[in-house]
């Protein structure tokens, strides 16, 4: 069901601090067609949607959310032109120098999950000053999936399991739901509680599928560059409306 916010208050005094989602996962979609009903270049749309993330990632530091997964840069968005994917790393690289020092003053600790060798080597030189600049930060965790594609995160550890039985440190019979998970690029931290969804598309696009087995999914209309604190605090509201019941009556 998508997400119908019901009014369009900030006011965080409505939320209750003890029901918050200890992880939010957001899909960051529309910045292309943000771009297209302006008529300006999609790079314009990177550019904007830039700036809510900046929101996005201080609006959840003040509320009080302790790890949240932004799913910036697809596996399948290597196949975008090169001027596009140019682009976007260039800005890429631009938003971990700009953001640094906030996030080191913030408390925030800082990561990436996905096939990181990908990324040209100025952009992985940047996330790694990012990485060790706040890696003794205790509050929020901010994770950036850059390079990111869940089936190809499931083969990974598919075959690293499979190295293990191989060398005859791990038995066939003892693989687990839970030697899946430490294999994953997620494996320290919590699974998300909710994900979220900008510009309406009813879909996961390969993120996250080992993990969201059962989040809570808001799916707003709103293109991911108009996304607001307001309708982040009114999704936080209907989520904390929610009975979770993870498959019990």
């Amino acid at each position: 069901m998508k997400s119908k916010p019901a009014d369009i208050s900030g006011d965080i005094s409505g939320l209750d601090k003890s029901a918050l989602p200890l992880h939010i996962a957001v899909i960051m979609d529309g910045n292309g067609r943000w771009a297209r009903k302006k008529l300006l270049n999609r790079v314009k749309g990177h550019e904007k949607g830039a700036d809510t993330v900046r929101m996005v990632v201080r609006s959840c530091r003040e509320i009080g959310i302790s790890f949240l997964t932004l799913y910036a840069f697809s596996t399948e968005n290597w196949q975008r032109s090169k001027a596009e994917v140019s682009a976007l790393m260039v800005l890429l690289k631009k938003f971990l120098v700009s953001e640094r020092q906030e996030m080191v003053v913030n408390n925030i600790r800082f990561n990436v999950i996905g096939e990181e060798e990908r990324l040209p080597g100025n952009v992985q030189d940047e996330i790694q000053r990012t990485r060790d600049a706040t890696k003794n930060n205790n509050g929020m965790n901010l994770n950036l999936a850059l390079s990111y594609g869940a089936r190809s995160e499931i083969v990974r550890a598919a075959k690293e399991i499979a190295a293990e039985v191989q060398t005859g440190s791990l038995s066939v019979d003892a693989i687990t739901q839970e030697t899946i998970t430490r294999h994953l690029y997620t494996a320290h931290i919590p699974d998300p509680e909710l994900l979220i969804r900008t510009s309406g598309e009813m879909r996961v696009s390969n993120f996250l599928l080992w993990q969201i087995a059962y989040s809570e999914i808001a799916v707003t209309d709103t293109l991911w560059p108009d996304f607001t604190r307001n309708e982040l605090i009114q999704i936080l509201k209907e989520y904390q409306g929610r009975d979770r019941r993870f498959g019990c009556v």
